[in-house]
């Protein structure tokens, strides 16, 4: 009664953007070295997968699509080239058939071993975190990695976003529940494996710890809890794949001079934007509308990625860029060595091959060809407009860069991660003011609903992972003096009431507790029903007993305190109603459970109104 409810203990699990702050100052040293221990532990592990995983990457494109194909497609300018193993003339059945392979053994592999490795991983995570309490089966993030090599190795065009997060995440789920942590924080540690995979394998920590906790929503809506130590664990596992790796800390991208852009400029990136949006949205309706296509053919599901890879390779035939990541040409586009009727060709292809790798059940992220699709677009845009004219439009690759992050907010509803992943990628810092404005153009103009992440939720009011605190917050906000019934709809008796008189007071109310008052509206006490109803029914008695033998002091909450208080007290005492009394003693009124659910729906009603 009148007491803080943020002082309870378990109000600490509900706060957002103070939690942390909290929980060290109140639980101290011991907390801050235990969450820095898993931050340091899922770093590590990550960062050894993210090896482990671009190892496989490796060996697969240089043993089976170089090998076997002696299709060697390019690297980005941060990677080292492919070592051609075997030298020759492209084989175009291999071309062919080995995307078809690859979805066969990758579809023969999860759908025996474990089925939630199908698809680009990232909505796994996304489904584990809101819908499973941060489950995931520890034989999750190892078919990943192998199922992900075979499908890009063998030509499948996916990225390595999906894989690495679902190691990341698969890692902290088992730390958490191995450790028997409540599921609010094995949720925390899965976002925060997922955001030291996808920073180490991206070299990218800051855009990593963002997109973790940011891809759960298609509003711009964070998991604030996991942004910090999803930075630190992100730092410790690129270090490890730097350290394993022999990677560096430099860019995916080379970048060779230092792009500019001038304040007349802005407009078309504001136009880049708004272009990218219906690109997006065909990138999402081919993928899903084809997922769904996939999963209506009259076949066993191991077989069905096969079809996908066979549609892939034979596009391959004649546009072998789709391949694998595309990433090496993503590169040749920023540097200005491809045609821009290719970059558009090669842009539109890459989401049919995407579709059909992923959608029919192929393993894979869907970052690299969101990635390769916006950059070749907005290369194109900028090839288009240096040729109109140089000297206005001298760095047509600026366009490159921020066309990957404008087209991946539109596809992932992920805008400020999305701009700091593609700025630590590609060394682009300088791009930051139009690249504000192009992903801010293309999430406020696109439409929320469209999104490539299917298990994204609107917000953290709509995850079923906050639906508790949510409650809380709700009836926290709505203070008990708004709802109250007041005296002139309760019946109150005075301590002189004869029991007769409260028996008659029984038909002619609903009420469960019979507020007892004097001098007016001064609470001396309560009568609750199950006393009148547990009172002798001589009627003689009837006349004898009054209000003042059968009150009670009771419990009581004050106007000023807040609806979670009052529905807390009516818990705990097992009570339908409380009477409402203020600091002086003054009786104001009755509120029952009923009143404070018909608030809590009139407000979430309201909110939702909003959205």
């Amino acid at each position: 009664m009148g007491h803080d409810p943020s002082t309870r203990p378990g109000r600490l699990s509900y706060l957002a953007p103070s939690r942390l702050r909290l929980m060290l100052t109140r639980a101290g040293t011991q907390e801050l070295v235990r969450w820095s221990f898993y931050c340091l532990a899922i770093g590590i592990v990550a960062g050894i997968g993210a090896t482990v995983f671009t190892y496989a990457l490796f060996y697969a494109d240089v043993y089976l699509l170089g090998g076997i194909a002696h299709v060697h497609p390019p690297q980005p300018g941060g990677e080292p080239p492919l070592p051609i193993v075997s030298p020759g003339p492209v084989r175009q059945w291999a071309v062919l058939l080995l995307p078809a392979i690859g979805g066969l053994l990758t579809g023969l592999l999860v759908f025996t071993v474990a089925p939630e490795a199908e698809g680009h991983g990232t909505d796994a995570v996304i489904d584990a975190f809101h819908n499973r309490q941060g489950r995931i089966r520890p034989a999750v993030p190892i078919v990943k990695i192998i199922a992900s090599a075979l499908t890009i190795g063998t030509g499948g065009s996916a990225g390595r976003e999906g894989p690495i997060a679902q190691v990341g995440a698969g890692f902290g789920s088992l730390l958490g529940r191995a450790l028997r942590l409540p599921p609010a924080q094995v949720r925390q540690l899965v976002i925060i494996g997922a955001a030291a995979g996808i920073g180490a394998v991206f070299r990218a920590p800051l855009g990593g710890a963002l997109f973790a906790a940011s891809v759960l929503y298609r509003e711009t809506d964070y998991e604030h809890l996991t942004l910090m130590p999803g930075i630190m664990a992100s730092v410790v596992s690129l270090a490890v794949y730097s350290l394993l790796g022999g990677t560096g800390f430099e860019p995916i991208f080379r970048i060779d001079k230092d792009l500019q852009f001038q304040l007349g400029q802005l407009p078309l990136y504001f136009v880049m934007g708004i272009l990218l949006i219906p690109l997006s949205m065909l990138y999402i309706w081919v993928f899903y509308g084809l997922r769904d296509l996939f999963k209506k053919v009259p076949l066993p599901r191991h077989i069905v990625p096969m079809i996908g890879g066979l549609g892939v390779g034979a596009i391959a035939l004649w546009y072998p860029q789709i391949l694998g990541d595309s990433y090496g040409y993503l590169q040749q586009a920023m540097d200005g060595e491809l045609p821009i009727r290719l970059m558009i060709t090669i842009a539109l292809l890459k989401i049919l091959a995407t579709s059909l790798t992923i959608g029919s059940g192929g393993s894979g992220g869907v970052f690299a060809p969101s990635l390769v699709i916006g950059g070749l677009a907005g290369a194109a845009m900028g090839a288009a407009l240096h040729m109109y004219d140089p000297v206005w439009f001298p760095d047509p690759e600026a366009f490159a860069v921020v066309g990957m992050a404008a087209f991946f907010t539109a596809a992932s509803k992920t805008p400020i991660a999305s701009l700091v992943l593609i700025l630590e990628m590609s060394g682009g810092y300088m791009l930051l003011i139009p690249g504000m404005l192009a992903i801010a153009t293309a999430y406020m103009f696109g439409r929320t609903d469209w999104t490539i992440y299917e298990k994204q939720v609107l917000n953290r009011f709509a995850s079923p992972a906050h639906r508790g605190s949510y409650v809380v917050d709700i009836l926290e906000n709505i203070p008990v003096l708004n709802v109250l019934r007041t005296d002139g709809r309760v019946a109150t008796v005075e301590p002189e009431t004869s029991l007769e008189d409260l028996y008659n007071l029984i038909g002619r109310t609903r009420q469960s507790l019979f507020p007892v008052v004097e001098d007016g509206d001064r609470y001396v006490g309560s009568v609750p029903l199950e006393l009148l109803q547990d009172a002798p029914h001589d009627p003689e008695a009837a006349y004898l007993i009054i209000a003042e033998d059968l009150m009670e002091q009771g419990t009581r909450v004050r106007p000023g305190d807040n609806l979670n208080v009052a529905l807390e007290i009516l818990q705990r005492t097992g009570l339908d109603e409380l009477p409402v009394v203020d600091e002086d003693g003054w009786f104001k009124g009755l509120i029952s459970r009923r009143d404070v659910l018909a608030a809590y729906y009139r407000q979430l009603k309201e909110i939702r109104g909003l959205q």
